[in-house]
Order: structure tokens, then C-alpha cells, then sequence
């Protein structure tokens, strides 16, 4: 007897002490990926400051020289919605001034919300609120900030000794501030309904100079290195019922030089076969380079890519030229060099390359299975930091020596233990053909240990935008952030995932972009979510029966299109705040951002809209939507559900948030959202 009760105490033991088998990840263990946003550097001192949003809890870090260590200098514990933005660093890097919150009120806290201005010092993390408001600019002494609040412009001691005041007022709506190099003037955009001009307001004497203005839309002024001097682009004004700017490939744009001494502008460059897409997309679309080189992004190729231009002889060059996009850029500190990220010999990522601002020594910095954006040099032009991700780490700051060389990762401590980064699929990149012959281009996800049996549900997710690109890595959008968390998600618990870059998406050219008949003008990119649904029923690990849809904002606008056109094919769908009535849409939104102004347009994008066949909709469907939507009118949802309800024939789930925006601010929605979502497939696709 003693021997078997020792026997028994003995196996009680090793199976006490077995290691415990691994757990599948739940949806929160993957969206505590951090979200590294707004990388930032100084003027002078080589500092590095950035922006961590974890779980909804937003904290600014820094890294000085010359170990590059990084520190949380403050750490806003709470998920309340209120963001980082707006990084601005003394002259000395000795503080920065940032913006705390915006207008927006998820909590539907009783006071309302508003955005601040905060200062702290990078030694203590010490801070101060200077003024409500958002947008600071600060002066290059480091002694003043401006800013713009409801198109009006104000002035604040950076100190916070005095109270905020009007500085000017004027007409339009004033923003794009910018300080002149000696602190004398201001530059800044003034918007008026179908033109905009440019404009300097002068410190010494009060006055407001408006630069070459004529009928057009003059945007992005930047100042040469002199202050001499004011280079911009213009675009055409405004037309009755005509198409935005960023839906089309033909805008033809100018850039121009402005001589404030003589008081006078030229043109020194004009496009000829449009590329104006190129003046709305990326953040600093005219730069002003060394040797009176103006860097300029142009889509008149075909592709959004970058050049150079002479300010005196009006001579191009070629920065960055072929059939890739060119995204963001950075400029060293003494304008020789340009860095800028690219999807060159890459079609479906972004690495960073350097070139001269004569077109020179164009070289890649980075490759590899990742993708890298945001690059900042640092002040002494011998570092370049920028944000990096994978199929498995998010985005994490970085740093490289400027030849591309000693690459390294900046604060991998900010990846919290929790985060299942080794149990993550690396999705693969795949292509096929939609009917009418367009090659598409997607990631697929598949289940760690998935069979080749067809026994497998699948879903196929379509991003928003619709000028967007998902990636085969951690996306460098926060929104875009978390719909990858969910794929991943989705793929752990068996499902087979498609992330489709259907048509009028970037990254694959203008023509792409720009493909017609698309959105309220028929739809034809739904061809590319039929051509993937063709793909996941000939692939051997697929149930062809159980395929579903997801997607947010676009992507659900092409979910529910899905379930109302191919009930029989779609079996189930998650739709995220999407357009589900173009028409209502251009009737409410001045022609919707796609010209929906005449009868026969409305006709032709109501039938291009999911209420146009909601009668044969019988696929059930989960709707997701925050009432205070600026993106995405709600009633588009309340419509449609209505519809479905008198209609009678499909099951209906709705989710709805009070107060929350498109990109829903709490963290905890989004893991509400993406539990719910997934205990829907589950019922419906399993």
C-alpha cells in the first residue's frame, strides 16, 4: 500500500509539474501589438521622439545620443481616446510641444472633449498645458506657437506665461503654418470654397501679403532656405459637379516661385499629362532642396514618383522614376540627400532608398520581408530613424547609419510579454485574374497546422480608402493596424484568410487606381472580390461553401454588396461602417467625393450600391457602426437595416457605439468588435 500511494504521489507530481500545453492567443493578446506613430527628431543635439499607443494607452518616448536609449517620458494610462500628436522639439531639444485629444467625445464624458497643447521637458517629463487647441507650430527660437483653430490663427508664448491670442484673421480658412527661417513672417494656406491662395503674414508690421493670387487652388508653400523666396504647387480651381482631385489621374498641376523682394512668381515647372493625384496624397508633396532643387512627387508616368526641378532653369531630373510608387520622404539637414520609402522591386511592401537631390547615388537602404516608412533624419545627418514591421512585430522604431548600414531596433522592451508574435502566421502573397482581365494582387492567411481537405471556412477581408494597400506585415495605418490583428486572429483559429487589394486601391499604378466604372459608377471592382472568391474555392484547404466576407468603411461598403448580389456564394459578413447607398451619400455630401450630382448619376450609383438588391440579400449579417461617424454618415446603416428588416429574408446582428468616430478611438470597442465578430463566423461558417 505504501508503495502504490508513493507511485500515485510521484504522478501526481510529474503531472503537476508538465509544462502547461501553449494556449491559443485570444484577440486581445494580439491587439496589444503596439502602434508606433509620429517619429520625430530635432533641430539641433541628434534627439528622437516618438509615440506609443498600447491598449488605448498613449506614451511619448524619447532617445538621445549618443547610446540611443530609449525613455518614457510620459505615459497617459488610461483608454479614453485622447491621442499624441503634433511632435514639435525646441531648437535645443531641451522640450517638446505636443497635442493631447481632439474634438471628438467617445466616452461621452458630460463636460464634452477638446484638444491641448502640452509641454514637456525631455529631462524630467515635466509638462505644462499652454493653451486648448491642436496644431502647434513652433517659432525657430523655440519662444512662440502658433496655431489654427476653426481656420483662424493663434499665438501662445511657448512658456505658457501669457494667455492665447487671435494673431489674424482673415476671410478663408487658414492653416498649413509655417515659419519663416529668421521668425519674421508666417506662411499659410487660406481656403476658399473653389480656390485657395497663399499667404505671409508679417510680425513687424501686422499686415497680411497674399502671393500670386489668381483663380486657382494654390496649396503647399514651402519657404526657401533663405526665406527669400516662396515655391508652391497649383491645381486648377474649382468646377460645378466636377470629380475630386485625388479620384482622378489627369489633374494637371504647376510649381511656382514666388520672389518676395521682387514681388513677383513664374512657373518653373508644369505637368503636361496630369500626375496631380501625387499633390494630395503624400504628407510634404514639395520640398526645397540643396542647390535650389524643388522634390516634387509626380503621377504624370503612371506611377506616383518622385523628381527634382530646377528654381532657376526650370531643369528636371528623375529622383525615382518607373513602374513603383514613391510614398513619404525625408530631407537630410543640409538638403543633399533625400530618403524616401518605395515599393520598387517590391510591388507589395515598402523598403527606404536614398538619392541626391541632383538624381545621383540613388541606392536601397533596406529589404527583406518587412516593410519601413516614416524616415527622420537626425540633426547631424549621419542617423536615419524610421518605423519598421514584419509579418510577426509590429511597427518598431528603428535607426540605420545614413549609408543603410548598423540597422538596429530602437525600444523592442515596448512589445509587451503577452503579445503572441511566435504563434503568428506569415501570410503569403498570391495573385489572380478578375473576368474582365485585371491582375489583383492579395495575402492569404492559413491556419498554423490547416489540412488539404476543403474542410476549412474561409473569409476574404477588403480594406477601406479605397486608395489603400494592405501589406504581408503589420500595416503602417493604425486602423489598418488593427485589421491585420484580426486576419491574424482568424488564421489561428482555423480559418483561411484572403486580404484582397482589389481595384482603385495604390501601390500598382494610375491605372489601377483610376480603373473605371468603379464605386458609384459601377462598382467593377466587386469583379476582383468574385475573382478572389474563385480562387479560395479551388484551393484545397477551402470549404467552397463556407466563405464569408469583412471588411470597414470601403471594404464594408464591398461586404454588403457581396451578401446582397451572391447570397448563394457569401454565407456570411461583418460590415464595419460602410456606404451602403451612394446615392444617398452624394445627396447628403455634395456629390459624395465621387461627383454623384445628376439624375442619371444617382441612378447609376443607387444600382451600384447594396440597397439596390437588397430583395435578394439572404446571407446573415453582422453590422458594426459608432453614431458620431464624420466618414461614413450612420444613417447609411440605419437605412439599410431598415431595408432588411421589411424585407424579411436575412438575419440581422447590429453592434453600435454612442459617440464614437470612424476609426473608433477606445481600444476596447475595437476588441469588443473583433470578439463579436468572431463569435459571429463562428456561428455562420462553421
Amino acid at each position: 500500500m505504501k508503495r502504490r500511494a508513493l507511485t500515485i504521489l510521484l504522478l501526481s507530481l510529474v503531472i503537476i509539474y508538465l509544462p502547461a500545453e501553449a494556449q491559443d492567443p485570444d484577440i486581445g493578446d494580439i491587439l496589444s501589438a503596439p502602434e508606433t506613430t509620429a517619429l520625430t527628431g530635432s533641430e539641433n543635439h541628434d534627439h528622437l521622439a516618438w509615440v506609443i499607443n498600447h491598449e488605448g494607452r498613449r506614451s511619448l518616448w524619447v532617445a538621445l545620443p549618443d547610446d540611443y536609449l530609449p525613455r518614457e517620458l510620459i505615459n497617459y494610462g488610461q483608454d479614453d481616446g485622447r491621442g499624441i500628436s503634433g511632435l514639435n522639439f525646441s531648437p535645443e531639444g531641451e522640450f517638446l510641444i505636443y497635442t493631447l485629444g481632439s474634438q471628438y467625445n467617445p466616452t461621452s464624458h458630460p463636460d464634452g472633449a477638446n484638444a491641448e497643447i502640452f509641454r514637456i521637458e525631455t529631462a524630467t517629463g515635466d509638462t505644462l498645458k499652454i493653451t486648448d487647441g491642436s496644431g502647434a507650430v513652433l517659432s525657430p527660437d523655440g519662444e512662440t506657437i502658433v496655431y489654427s483653430h476653426q481656420g483662424t490663427v493663434h499665438v501662445v508664448p511657448a512658456d505658457g506665461s501669457e494667455q492665447s491670442s487671435v494673431l489674424f484673421s482673415e476671410r478663408g480658412s487658414s492653416h498649413s503654418l509655417s515659419w519663416s527661417p529668421d521668425g519674421s513672417k508666417l506662411l499659410f494656406v487660406s481656403s476658399r470654397e473653389a480656390h485657395s491662395f497663399i499667404g505671409v503674414y508679417h510680425f513687424e508690421d501686422h499686415s497680411i501679403q497674399w502671393i500670386d493670387p489668381d483663380v486657382y487652388r494654390d496649396v503647399h508653400p514651402v519657404w526657401s532656405p533663405e526665406g527669400d523666396r516662396i515655391a508652391f504647387i497649383r491645381t486648377p480651381g474649382g468646377m460645378r459637379n466636377e470629380l475630386p482631385g485625388w479620384r482622378r489621374a489627369d489633374l494637371h498641376f504647376s510649381i511656382r516661385v514666388y520672389d518676395l523682394n521682387a514681388k513677383e512668381g513664374r512657373a518653373v515647372w508644369k505637368s503636361s499629362d496630369g500626375g496631380g493625384f501625387a499633390q494630395s496624397y503624400p504628407d510634404n508633396p514639395l520640398s526645397w532642396g540643396a542647390n535650389d532643387h524643388l522634390i516634387f512627387y509626380s503621377e504624370h508616368s503612371g506611377w506616383m514618383n518622385l523628381y527634382s526641378v530646377d528654381a532657376g532653369t526650370g531643369e528636371v531630373v528623375s529622383l525615382a522614376e518607373g513602374n513603383f510608387e514613391v510614398e513619404e520622404l525625408a530631407l537630410s539637414p543640409d538638403r543633399q540627400t533625400v530618403v524616401f520609402n518605395s515599393n520598387e522591386g517590391d510591388i507589395n511592401r515598402r523598403h527606404l532608398w536614398s538619392v541626391s537631390v541632383d538624381g545621383s547615388q540613388k541606392r536601397q537602404l533596406t529589404e527583406g520581408d518587412g516593410i519601413e516608412w516614416g524616415p527622420v533624419f537626425t540633426s547631424s545627418g549621419e542617423k536615419i530613424a524610421y518605423i519598421r514591421s514584419d509579418a510577426k512585430i509590429p511597427g518598431q522604431p528603428a535607426l540605420m547609419r545614413a549609408d543603410g548600414s548598423s540597422q538596429r531596433m530602437l525600444a523592442p522592451e515596448s512589445i509587451p510579454d503577452r503579445f503572441p508574435a511566435d504563434q503568428l502566421v506569415t501570410p503569403g502573397e498570391v495573385t489572380f485574374t478578375a473576368a474582365d482581365g485585371v491582375e489583383v494582387h492579395g495575402q492569404l492567411f492559413l491556419p498554423p497546422d490547416y489540412n488539404r481537405d476543403n474542410s476549412h471556412p474561409a473569409v476574404i477581408y477588403m480594406h477601406g480608402g479605397p486608395i489603400r494597400q494592405m501589406y504581408p506585415a503589420w500595416h503602417s495605418r493604425g486602423y489598418y493596424h488593427k485589421y491585420y490583428a484580426f486576419n491574424q486572429y482568424l488564421a489561428l483559429q482555423g480559418y483561411v484568410v484572403l486580404s484582397i487589394n482589389f481595384r482603385s486601391g495604390i501601390g500598382y499604378g494610375a491605372d489601377f487606381r483610376t480603373a473605371p466604372e468603379q464605386g458609384p459608377r459601377g462598382a467593377s471592382e466587386y469583379q476582383d472580390i468574385l475573382a478572389g472568391a474563385r480562387f479560395l474555392q479551388h484551393h484545397d484547404a477551402v470549404d467552397p461553401l463556407k466563405i464569408g466576407l469583412w471588411g470597414g468603411s470601403y471594404g464594408g461598403y464591398l461586404t454588403a454588396l457581396g451578401l446582397a448580389r451572391d447570397s448563394n456564394l457569401f454565407a456570411a459578413g461583418v460590415d464595419l461602417h460602410g456606404v451602403h447607398d451612394w446615392a444617398l451619400r452624394g445627396e447628403r455630401r455634395n456629390g459624395g467625393g465621387w461627383g454623384v450630382y445628376t439624375d442619371e448619376q444617382m441612378e447609376l450609383a443607387r444600382r451600384s450600391s447594396p440597397v439596390y438588391d437588397v430583395e435578394w440579400w439572404r446571407s446573415p449579417v453582422l453590422f458594426i457602426h459608432a453614431d458620431d461617424d464624420r466618414n461614413v454618415d450612420f444613417i447609411q446603416t440605419t437605412d439599410l437595416v431598415r431595408r432588411l428588416e421589411e424585407v424579411g429574408k436575412a438575419h440581422v446582428e447590429t453592434l453600435v457605439f454612442p459617440d464614437d468616430v470612424h476609426s473608433f478611438l477606445l481600444h476596447r470597442r475595437w476588441v469588443e468588435t473583433f470578439e463579436v465578430s468572431a463569435d459571429f463566423f463562428e456561428r455562420f461558417l462553421r
